[in-house]
């Protein structure tokens, strides 16, 4: 009897990054593929993207529709409370042997509680990674050792997860799975994006995406302000906008992009959600990623363009040399930009080699959960302490 494989998805971003995985499993003999849907998926405030699933051949299980509507500390304990119960009614309903889950927002912190409190095997992928700037490294943290599985990006990352008590016989390096997207799919012409776009890139164009660093206290609007007037300083330049997701003061990303935008209509445009395709097609013709997204400084790399990184909402991640980092200040971002888009910078990041790895990470997942019998994972962990020289 197949072994059915739950996993569960809450935004654009973690689903585009499944999507490998989500293919080899559902082509299996050997796992039945289940699919759990919620969070921004199922707002229209953030695209309904659950109609991407859909029309990319999966069968959704279960949809948990949670209210996303707020975006205080008390709006996302709502919709965390909503998640954590309708996440635990729809995997009591499925039984799954696995759950397989990603990354450190919320939702997929309820999904690991229900998973654990269910007595469901959990396998979590990009553990042992630093975001200190906003409250998901807690989470992230947490799902670790709600898991009994360990798919790390790299190998500090893989070590920080040991570091945790988790025994070294669970934890595997097998690189980012964004990457086998970038290596896998074909991606669109320049033309082609663009008229995907309705938007000509033009001599240079910028990808921009930020989020709130929300572990810090009403600093969403200044900052992302800030950048606004940096890119209002560079002359030429046409800008994709992707909007944040919903964490904490996302609506005020979200209402200043739509306003600059607005102004901006000759060379700005922005979209709830560009989908896998679009979004790394731009990767590919971009001339830089500006924002704080974890993109730009796990898949960009890839393409060997730069990133502009601004703030402490990606502090401690490992990085590579493309990567700029500068405060969330006009001046630091506006030197961080022309920099990046000097001839000698562009020049170096063509030698660069991401340090997450060079893709086949689906695969090398899929083996891995091939040679373990998910009926012989003991939920009964032990910590594995690790010998310290005195």
């Amino acid at each position: 009897m197949k072994k059915k494989i739950c996993l569960i998805t809450g935004s654009r971003a973690e689903y585009g990054l499944l999507y490998p995985l989500l293919k080899l499993l559902k082509k299996s003999n050997l796992f039945s593929l289940e699919l759990i849907v919620t969070g921004m998926h199922l707002s229209p405030k953030f695209g309904l993207t659950y109609r991407e699933i859909i029309k990319d051949g999966f069968k959704i299980n279960h949809k948990v529709k949670i209210n996303l509507n707020k975006d205080t500390p008390e709006g996302i304990l709502s919709s965390m409370s909503e998640a954590l119960s309708g996440l635990g009614r729809a995997l009591a309903k499925l039984k799954p042997d696995l759950v397989i889950v990603l990354g450190d927002r919320f939702e997929i912190f309820c999904a690991a509680v229900a998973s654990h409190m269910l007595r469901i095997p959990i396998a979590h992928l990009h553990g042992g990674e630093l975001s200190s700037g906003v409250y998901d490294e807690a989470f992230r943290h947490s799902i670790t050792k709600l898991s009994s599985l360990h798919f790390t990006s790299t190998e500090e990352s893989r070590k920080r997860v040991i570091q945790l008590g988790e025994h070294p016989q669970r934890v595997f390096n097998v690189g980012a799975i964004g990457i086998d997207n970038i290596k896998d799919m074909k991606l669109l012409t320049r033309q082609e994006l663009e008229k995907k776009l309705s938007f000509p890139l033009g001599d240079k164009s910028l990808l921009v995406t930020f989020h709130p660093v929300t572990l810090e206290n009403n600093t969403a609007g200044y900052q992302f302000m800030e950048l606004l007037k940096a890119l209002d300083a560079l002359d030429g330049v046409r800008i994709i906008f992707t909007k944040p997701n919903a964490d904490t003061d996302g609506l005020i990303i979200s209402k200043l992009i739509d306003k600059y935008v607005f102004k901006n209509r000759d060379k700005a445009v922005a979209f709830s959600s560009l989908g896998q395709l679009r979004y790394l097609s731009s990767l590919k013709y971009v001339n830089a990623v500006v924002g704080n997204s974890s993109s730009g400084i796990v898949e960009a790399p890839t393409f060997r363009i730069p990133t502009i990184n601004i703030g402490d909402r990606q502090k401690g991640r490992l990085r590579a040399e493309s990567v700029i980092d500068c405060q969330a200040e006009k001046r630091a971002i506006i030197l961080a930009i022309n920099k990046a888009l000097s001839a000698s910078f562009l020049a170096g990041c063509k030698e660069i080699i991401n340090p997450y790895g060079q893709g086949d990470t689906a695969k090398k997942i899929m083996r891995i959960i091939t040679a373990i019998n998910p009926d012989k994972i003991s939920l009964k962990k032990t910590f594995f302490d690790q010998v310290i020289e005195k």
